[in-house]
């Protein structure tokens, strides 16, 4: 019998005070026209801490001291669907320190790029993302997530 497999990603908050920074999905396939933070799923071979690093790097150019990258919460998620591609756990860290400014540097994966107040964030916004984010801005985030369970 095989085993239990998840798909595992990493995903950074950008804050600036009570800013946070979002990109408008597009071309993807997945949830085009909802703003998201910037993320992306582990490659082979890599830490999930590298994975925060190098999306942040690729999809707004910002580089980030891993001292910098703070942990907050970690999200096990199921579409409910049996399709492995469905079964995630998502790493979520913040960062308000970074070196460079915040750019769109992949157009062909999102149509817009701003900062946003957490208590006027633009609709939509993925949906597990936005559940993250609302934890931010009430300080209530749990250190663990169970979602569509």
């Amino acid at each position: 019998m095989d085993r239990f497999r998840v798909v595992p990603a990493a995903y950074v908050v950008l804050r600036r005070g009570d800013e946070v920074l979002l990109l408008l999905r597009a071309n993807t396939g997945y949830m085009d026209g909802y703003w998201a933070v910037p993320a992306g799923h582990v490659e082979q071979g890599e830490s999930v801490l590298e994975a925060a690093l190098r999306e942040t790097r690729e999809e707004v150019g910002v580089e980030i001291d891993p001292a910098d990258l703070v942990p907050l919460t970690a999200m096990h998620r199921t579409g409910g669907n049996g399709d492995p591609i469905d079964e995630r756990v998502d790493f979520f860290f913040t960062a308000s320190r970074w070196t460079g400014e915040p750019t769109l540097l992949e157009p062909t994966k999102a149509a817009g790029l701003d900062w946003f107040s957490l208590d006027k964030l633009p609709d939509p916004v993925v949906p597990h993302e936005a559940r993250v984010l609302a934890g931010v801005r009430d300080g209530s985030i749990p250190a663990v997530i169970a979602q569509g369970f």
